[in-house]
């Protein structure tokens, strides 16, 4: 069950991300223009902090999509390796061939 949750947990991040995107941008763009006074640019990262820590595009992680396993991802096929080598091993992904000593 935790795998499952994790997943679920990264999607609910990825949805948050994509929400607060375009709120995000606009709110640094304010923070960080140096013509801007002083205060506005204060309010900005105020207004920034105040926001969901999840909505973030620094907390999103690679997860497996079988597993949830964080580590060892294949980003092109969004497995983990051992997820990989499972497949691999069934027949399942084609072309790919397991190899023994």
């Amino acid at each position: 069950m935790a795998k499952k949750a994790m997943i679920e947990r990264e999607k609910k991040r990825q949805a948050l991300v994509e929400k607060y995107a375009a709120k995000r941008a606009a709110l640094k763009e304010i923070a960080n223009d140096e013509s801007q006074p002083m205060e506005e640019r204060f309010k900005a990262r105020l207004k920034l902090a105040k926001l969901p820590r999840n909505s973030s595009a620094t907390r999103l992680h690679n997860r497996c999509q079988l597993t949830g396993r964080p580590h060892a991802y294949y980003r092109k096929l969004k497995v983990s390796r051992i997820a990989l080598r499972e497949l691999g091993s069934n027949g399942q992904i084609p072309g790919l061939v397991k190899s023994s000593w």
